[in-house]
């Protein structure tokens, strides 16, 4: 039996080592040992302590074995069942955690509305508690209350959780104001190939932050006498960037200018929220903001971030690969209308009511209602642009979709690096997925889905495709190790099963 044991946490560990694309070698050198030996533990033939299999983990960013409980999460997908009903978008993970991380600004008590519970949010609130910030979830845990201590203790960070979530780079902008030296662990999340930082730097550098990395570390030095003396033009018109930028400034006293800024989904919650803080920004929606910032913020806030397109996207696709007729209710349109003219485009049969305006006060939602459509595959490539262009996330989805659809769709995910090779995993649901070069696969559809059993990649996006290509075909699928997907989305198995899927999740360890 203990054999057996051995031999099936080798395979998992193989197989997470093979989807972050290191060899044995590799990842031998993470752990300080020998390629030999790595080799003898994915063939089960050496025993292994959970302390070695928690430092493989962490190496590999992938949840081995999960300490107190069974073992990592698996989802068992029924597939071939059509869905039906309504059902409703969460609030955006990129605003909730960017939320996060600028209540450091704020020396009074920060309420956020209905916070999607996922692990990207656990772990910024483990980061924050390590440093005496107080959170706790209130209202039948829909929630979040935050409250700042008079001091942060940095050097009591979890640098462990920081290093599981990318978004941990959004605390250099309130850091900044609030001490003259500290250390952050280099950021992680899902594997998408190099993200440099050198963009966040560059920005920052402009409030007198100084960092140097060293063994995964960045080291902070402040020098509180350097202020922007003219406009701050990003040299990356990212999300993150965009918002350490605009944390930076929320607190510097005067007004600074930001040019070649995100206007997406997330940034524009940020800025609404910096409103409620005192902090005037103008131009929110376009690449140019102007921040009106002040050095002391004590308020007692309450804000509602809005919801996630993304996870709309995600559920839009989930009607389509599945042949259904679907509602999804509270839908962010203003970050989705190209997504939906190139679906009308293909033949999707799409009605969507009225809008309205989100929680927030600004954002404007409709509820979207999808049925069963004869998709032509789109004339031009599918590509994402900076808003308001295709969502860079929502990129993916049109994988699955484009496999549904009769004839070719060529998809150019020029952002990251790796992402569009974990698309061609669909090929072992039976797509037609043809990888060009790394940003560009080939999608010839449509597809007769087949059942399979796989390890889940490692990136959040292509994750849920893959858990789409389930849903579709007929038979059992089983996705292992789904931590990643539990990264982003909250529930989303039972949310699912809610409007007809058949999704289970179980533990084998």
């Amino acid at each position: 039996m203990a054999d057996d044991y051995l031999v099936r946490i080798g395979r998992l560990i193989r197989d997470a080592r093979q989807h972050r694309g290191w060899s044995q070698s590799q990842l031998a050198g993470a752990l300080g040992t020998s390629q030999s030996a790595v080799n003898r533990i994915e063939r089960g033939h050496q025993n292994i302590s959970l302390e070695i299999i928690a430092r493989i983990g962490e190496a590999l960013d992938s949840e081995i074995v999960a300490l107190g409980t069974a073992g990592p999460m698996h989802l068992r997908v029924s597939g071939g069942r059509r869905l039906s009903g309504a059902i409703d978008v969460k609030t955006s993970k990129n605003a909730c955690v960017a939320l996060l991380c600028a209540t450091l600004l704020n020396s009074g008590r920060t309420v956020l509305r209905r916070v999607a519970r996922i692990e990207e949010v656990f772990r910024i609130l483990e980061v924050l508690n390590s440093v005496g910030v107080r959170t706790r979830w209130i209202n039948d845990d829909a929630d979040l209350e935050v409250e700042p201590p008079a001091e942060l203790d940095l050097d009591a960070m979890d640098h462990e959780a920081a290093r599981r979530t990318r978004s941990v780079i959004m605390f250099l902008g309130p850091l900044l104001h609030r001490a003259e030296r500290f250390k952050l662990p280099y950021a992680g999340g899902c594997d998408l190939g190099t993200r440099t930082v050198q963009p966040h730097m560059t920005a920052l550098r402009r409030f007198g932050l100084d960092v140097t990395a060293t063994e995964g570390v960045y080291h902070c030095e402040v020098v509180p006498s350097i202020a922007p003396d003219r406009a701050i033009v990003l040299t990356e018109r990212g999300d993150t960037v965009t918002e350490n930028a605009l944390l930076a400034a929320a607190r510097h006293d005067g007004v600074t200018l930001i040019r070649n800024a995100s206007s997406n989904y997330m940034v524009q919650d940020l800025c609404f929220f910096l409103e409620h803080l005192g902090v005037r920004v103008d131009g929110v929606g376009t690449t140019t903001l102007r921040v009106h910032g002040v050095p002391v913020i004590d308020r007692d806030v309450d804000f509602s971030p809005s919801e996630d397109p993304v996870e709309a996207m995600s559920l839009l696709a989930a009607a389509v690969v599945t042949s259904s007729e679907l509602t999804v209710r509270r839908a962010p349109v203003e970050f989705l209308e190209i997504e939906l003219s190139v679906l009308e485009e293909m033949g999707l049969d799409l009605d969507r009511t009225p809008e309205y305006r989100a929680d927030n006060g600004r954002t404007r939602l409709v509820d979207l209602t999808v049925r069963p459509s004869k998709l032509q595959a789109p004339t031009d490539k599918i590509h994402p642009m900076p808003f308001p262009g295709v969502n860079i996330d929502n990129v993916p989805f049109f994988a699955a979709i484009a496999a549904s659809a009769q004839g070719s769709t060529l998809i150019h995910d020029w952002v990251y690096d790796n992402r569009a090779i974990y698309l061609t995993e669909l090929t072992r649901l039976g797509a037609g997925v043809k990888l060009l070069d790394p940003h560009r696969v080939l999608v010839e559809g449509p597809t007769r889905w087949r059942e399979t059993e796989m390890m889940c990649p490692p990136a959040l996006r292509p994750a849920v495709v893959v858990l789409l290509g389930m849903m579709a075909a007929e038979g059992t699928s089983v996705l292992r190790n789904v931590y990643v997907i539990n990264r982003g989305y909250e529930s989303l198995a039972d949310r699912l099963n809610s409007v007809g899927a058949r999704i289970e999740t179980f533990r084998d360890i």
